[in-house]
């Protein structure tokens, strides 16, 4: 309350000592001296004299530190007491989430976020009252001043001009650099606070690379962090070069989000980075080579990459070229479409070429492969089963047998006699076996169209995009199989030190895997088991192999643990299942945003890139998208 209140004081008749009253009478009373009456001015005898209350000068920033709750900064976060007071005038603009700086008596700078934000009351009242109810419900206006209002502030780190990047003779040594270090220290009671507005102070502060692959723009409760700059938003960017360490993309990324989140969208914009024209990566044999592309995709969208998105506008692509974000529909892509017997691909929502392949049944045996065949109802005695009579197939044809030669090699009645005679294998498992070989969709075996192992120049081009779409393909065991043989040739010839393919061994590659809960989950079954093996071990060697896994989905909760600890970088959109948001393991403040996020937003949790944040990507995408 200031002395302003007194001059709007009124009694319940409307009368009031500021003013005339309504008869004009201001003689103060008939009681009152005469002297009075006669010696003081009619224009002041019952009115107070009015002051300005407003200060000198102009308000900066939100408020001030207070410490009427105490003031405190310590190593455990929980007992860390920090709050700030925020006037009437600025109340409307403050949010959880929203950054914060705070100044040190030198040059130093405390940067915050806001955890919680409190009323509380000024003056010591009971308004739980049916009068203060009743009146505060015929007001028309809430007045702030009645409250205090405070944010409860959470010390992300110490922002400090460094010099030591000087040259050392001295030549260069007005040139600082900004840097962060970890909260040592408790700002002054009464320090000003200001929101973060300086793009440079909020990347230093959550320790966002200036450099990278884009990924969208901050955010606070889904509004984007506005700056005095031009442009005014922050970019948010994904380390991606071996200076500042390992390229994240080889250290794995997970896109999660439900139906109608916008993942695809989302995920197509993040991959058309990585066919920018400058983006290069070293080789152990010095040359710098442009990653390769492979991107598994069961709605056939991703070959849409190669054609532009008509709805961008040229204002839109000023502002990206501005950003250096790459956008535009990409030339070098090539569809390479799995055959099955019977089954036609489409293809008429993209215009990039086309080339049919096939899964030759050898692959098997090149790659060592017997789990392929073996789907997930074989136990560990009928998978030895199984894993014996392909090597002794394989022997028999030179590795060139084909499936329906496998089949028929099964059917001989003279060998499932000598093998149970023999005690190698049980008449049982025999038919066990046998029954689940012919249950392999044998249509997708050695068709009429070049094997993918020969396509291998086609399948991994140095700057290019190879889309595997499998919608067409009559069932989920097909598709399965397809994913599996073709993903798991380019994993083997990666980490291989003898690969079948050198094209595959010396291409730095980006492994994109749709619907990943679906190849990728942990089972209790051999093929699972197998498969998870690989994949696992392909996660851990990506550093070294320049091998980046991009698994996308909607149950993040079903990709088996083992692939799931190794991925670094996790895109998570809106996701309304309970389970699917606690796997995704990401920090508890960002995990009650999940369920709320509309499409396009998103939180980023990549430990070694940044602090947790919060996005929003690009509502247009980078290349055609949809119909």
């Amino acid at each position: 309350m200031g002395l302003e209140d007194f001059s709007d004081f009124s009694t319940d008749d409307g009368g009031g000592s500021d003013g005339d009253d309504s008869s004009g009478d201001t003689s103060g009373g008939p009681d009152a001296p005469a002297e009075t009456l006669e010696e003081e001015p009619e224009s002041t005898a019952s009115s107070f004299q009015r002051y300005a209350m407003e200060p000198v000068g102009e308000d900066a920033g939100l408020g001030t530190i207070s410490v009427s709750q105490g003031l405190r900064v310590a190593e455990e976060g929980d007992d860390t007491t920090l709050r700030a007071f925020i006037t009437t005038g600025n109340r409307e603009s403050v949010r959880i989430g929203t950054y914060l700086l705070v100044p040190y008596p030198d040059d130093e700078r405390l940067f915050c976020r806001i955890t919680a934000l409190e009323y509380a009351q000024e003056f010591q009242s009971d308004d739980a009252t049916e009068i203060h109810a009743r009146r505060q419900m015929r007001r028309n206006e809430f007045e702030e001043r009645d409250y205090k209002f405070t944010a409860t502030l959470e010390p992300v780190a110490v922002l400090f001009e460094d010099d030591s990047s000087a040259d050392a003779d001295g030549s260069d040594a007005d040139r600082t650099e900004l840097k962060r270090r970890m909260t040592d220290r408790v700002p002054k009671p009464g320090a000003v606070v200001r929101e973060a507005t300086d793009a440079t102070d909020i990347k230093t502060g959550l320790n966002i690379p200036e450099k990278g692959v884009f990924l969208g723009h901050l955010s606070v409760g889904g509004e984007k962090i506005r700056t005095a700059a031009e442009p005014p938003t922050v970019d948010y960017r994904i380390a991606d070069d071996y200076a500042d360490g390992d390229p994240l993309v080889f250290r794995h990324t997970l896109v999660a989000g439900g139906t109608g989140s916008g993942k695809t969208h989302a995920s197509k914009n993040v991959l058309r980075q990585y066919l920018a024209e400058d983006r290069r990566y070293p080789m152990d044999d010095g040359r710098r080579v442009a990653p390769a592309l492979v991107q598994f995709d069961p709605q056939d969208e991703y070959a849409q990459m190669h054609d532009d998105n008509p709805e961008m506008d040229d204002a839109f692509r000023r502002r990206l070229d501005r950003e250096g974000v790459a956008y535009g529909g990409y030339d070098d892509t090539v569809a390479l479409i799995p055959t099955e017997a019977g089954v036609e691909y489409g293809g008429g929502s993209h215009r990039a070429e086309q080339l049919r392949f096939t899964v030759p049944f050898s692959i098997v045996d090149e790659y060592d492969m017997p789990w392929l065949v073996a789907g997930a109802s074989l136990n560990d005695n009928q998978y030895g089963a199984l894993t014996h009579l392909l090597s002794r197939f394989f022997r028999q044809t030179g590795g060139e047998g084909t499936y329906r030669e496998f089949c028929a090699f099964l059917d001989d009645p003279a060998l499932k006699e000598e093998l149970d005679e023999s005690g190698r294998v049980h008449e049982a498992t025999f038919d066990a076996v046998k029954r689940r070989v012919h249950g392999v969709p044998s249509g997708v075996f050695d068709g009429d169209a070049a094997a993918i192992t020969e396509l291998d120049h086609e399948l991994v081009r140095p700057g290019g995009l190879s889309v595997v779409p499998t919608y067409h393909l009559s069932s989920s065991r097909a598709k399965e199989l397809v994913v599996l043989a073709v993903s798991t040739m380019l994993v083997d010839d990666k980490l291989s030190n003898s690969p079948n393919s050198e094209r595959i061994k010396r291409t730095p590659m980006i492994l994109g895997m749709d619907e990943a809960h679906n190849f990728l989950s942990e089972a209790d079954n051999v093929q699972a088991r197998k498969v998870v093996q690989k994949f696992t071990e392909a996660a851990k060697q990506g550093r070294k192999e320049r091998l980046g896994l991009f698994l996308i989905t909607q149950d993040p909760q079903d990709v088996a643990e083992p692939v799931f600890k190794q991925v670094n970088t996790k895109v998570v959109l809106n996701l309304g299942d309970e389970d699917a948001i606690q796997s995704v393991n990401i920090p508890a403040n960002l995990q009650q945003k999940v369920p709320y996020m509309e499409k396009g937003q998103m939180v980023v949790y990549s430990p070694d890139n940044s602090d947790p944040v919060e996005l929003i990507g690009l509502s247009t995408c980078l290349t055609r998208h949809g119909e």
